[in-house]
């Protein structure tokens, strides 16, 4: 008898979590999402309930469950209204199924539904240990980022190969902390992958400070990226200042010239096929000497003109010492493989990420640069097919400037390497991470290759929609929480997740931060003193460009 007595309360503890009261019933089923009826009177008894996730059920963006057979199905609660005043009707969205077993506990829990409950089916609310269970990291390799929203102790996972494999873009408003959480994100996959290789563009120098342990700081002082990695169509944003058909007559004109000079002196039968693509070193000296052979060859001076506008901006670049990390020295050396061992960190020693900072780029060519940095990951990686494989990520900060929906604005090239890497860079080993504020300001297509989209807060109409558009129908019930988010709070969901997570990011170590909180205006505005040397040093590095 005693150990039947203890069984029996052994059991009626187990059961206790499914010991509460059902909340609602089903009304309708539809595909990915039903209707169900929710008690207004029970709703208010379960509020004060000790367990979060217990007093949050049937809250817009809770989830709620059913018993279907031996599985609980899981949903997530996406609109409510009132109805007859003690009813109210709420639409939910499945999110999975997990095995049920005797005393009622959940486990196992997958994405996707097979069976769907009938209606009239009862609806129960779900405890913290049902969310464990749904949230539970499983045996993939993953790095935790935040706490599940509603609990306290739930660990929100990103499964590491899923959400780079097939991208990932972090999403939201300046000053929601978009910048430490990618930080974090960053500062886990560096954790768990020390000999990784992550290449970051930055346009701001945010990230320089948040780096400086575990990754390899570039900018214009450092980077000493050679104008001849340069292929045919980067050369022409560089160099040519028309448009229309002149436009087209200076390119044929610049591509005959940029062959020539990469061959000139060079044993052909080594190199192979070579074209103007072809990232062989030429002096910037040979260049010229043949545009003037050819200039002098002609014999009317109005045929002259495409060869003399070529000369004049390589002269004007050569003598801008702001563009002298690409443009300088007379003598030129094969730099290709220090660089690419540099930039891609192969061998990492630890230092899996390099940061390049481009915010002291001269506007016009940043673009440029960036399509260079860009392409040279993607070429790495095709024309590395048959060696060992070293997969590469590419983050890039801003990226609405870099891959615009404006299809006629310039710098080109940029966009459309990076709309290659969204498309194709799967197939190489080239995943690519979307940094942006405005979304609505992305081209179309490269979001929607995004298989993990981690959205903080956005408060334009028009971003949301854009979010919208491109997250999968089961995570609309999030999506609606969006404009609600707490800085440094997120909704992601793709491939990274096992179901669509709302997540409260954890605190990064102030060391770990990148250099990007805003300024206190009521503090440094009482602050006063030595205003006389601030604008002497400030007007000297504008002066210098930051010497």
């Amino acid at each position: 008898m005693g150990s039947f007595s203890d069984e029996a309360g052994a059991a009626g503890k187990a059961a206790a979590p499914s010991a509460l009261p059902p909340i609602g019933h089903v009304v309708e089923i539809a595909g990915s999402g039903s209707q169900v009826r929710l008690d207004a009177a029970v709703l208010a008894t379960l509020e004060p309930h000790p367990d979060p996730s217990v007093s949050m059920s049937g809250q817009v963006g809770s989830q709620v469950k059913m018993i279907v057979g031996s599985t609980w199905l899981i949903a997530n609660v996406r609109t409510m209204r009132s109805e007859d005043g003690s009813e109210i009707v709420a639409n939910v969205d499945f999110l999975g199924e997990g095995n049920r077993d005797s005393s009622g506990k959940l486990s196992h829990f997958r994405r996707g539904v097979t069976k769907f409950p009938i209606p009239g089916c009862p609806v129960h609310p779900v405890t913290s240990d049902d969310l464990r269970a749904v949230f539970a990291a499983d045996d993939r390799a993953h790095i935790e980022i935040g706490t599940v929203y509603p609990t306290d102790d739930i660990r929100g996972a990103l499964y590491v190969d899923a959400m780079l494999s097939k991208h990932f873009a972090v999403l939201g408003s300046t000053g929601t902390g978009k910048s430490t959480s990618v930080a974090l994100i960053l500062h886990r996959i560096s954790q768990l992958s020390p000999e990784g290789h992550i290449v970051m563009i930055d346009p701001h120098g945010e990230y320089s400070a948040a780096f400086k342990g575990c990754g390899e700081l570039f900018n214009v002082d450092n980077l000493q990226l050679p104008y001849w990695l340069m292929n045919f169509e980067e050369h022409c944003e560089v160099l040519l200042t028309t448009q229309g058909a002149e436009r087209d007559r200076d390119a044929d004109i610049l591509a005959k010239l940029l062959l020539a000079a990469r061959t000139k002196g060079k044993n052909l039968e080594q190199l192979g096929k070579v074209t103007v693509d072809s990232p062989i070193p030429y002096l910037l000296t040979d260049l010229n000497a043949i545009l003037v052979n050819e200039m002098g060859k002609l014999d009317r001076s109005g045929d002259t003109l495409p060869f003399q506008r070529l000369k004049n901006k390589l002269d004007e670049i050569r003598a801008d010492p702001r563009y002298s990390f690409m443009f300088s020295g007379m003598l030129v050396s094969d730099t290709m493989g220090a660089l690419l061992a540099k930039l891609f960190r192969l061998p990492s020693h630890g230092r899996p990420i390099s940061i390049v900072d481009v915010s002291g780029v001269p506007s016009e060519i940043t673009s440029v640069v960036v399509s260079v940095l860009a392409r040279m990951v993607f070429d790495y990686a095709i024309w590395s097919r048959t060696e060992a494989q070293r997969p590469l990520l590419l983050v890039c900060e801003e990226a609405h400037r870099y891959v615009p929906k404006d299809e006629h604005s310039s710098g080109q090239a940029v966009r459309r390497i990076l709309e290659r890497i969204a498309k194709e860079g799967r197939k190489y080993g080239v995943s690519l991470g979307l940094i942006t504020q405005r979304p609505s300001d992305l081209a179309e297509g490269v979001l929607s290759q995004c298989g993990t989209i981690i959205a903080m807060r956005l408060n334009n109409d028009r971003d949301q929609a854009c979010v919208r558009a491109a997250m999968p129908e089961g995570a609309r019930g999030f999506l609606d929480a969006i404009p609600a988010l707490r800085n440094r709070e997120c909704i992601v969901c793709g491939e990274g997740v096992a179901i669509p997570l709302r997540v409260r990011f954890d605190d990064l170590e102030p060391e770990k931060r990148p250099a990007s909180s805003d300024p206190s205006f009521a503090s440094l505005w009482c602050q006063t003193g030595d205003e006389e040397g601030i604008i002497q040093r400030t007007i000297k590095r504008w002066r210098g460009h930051g010497r």
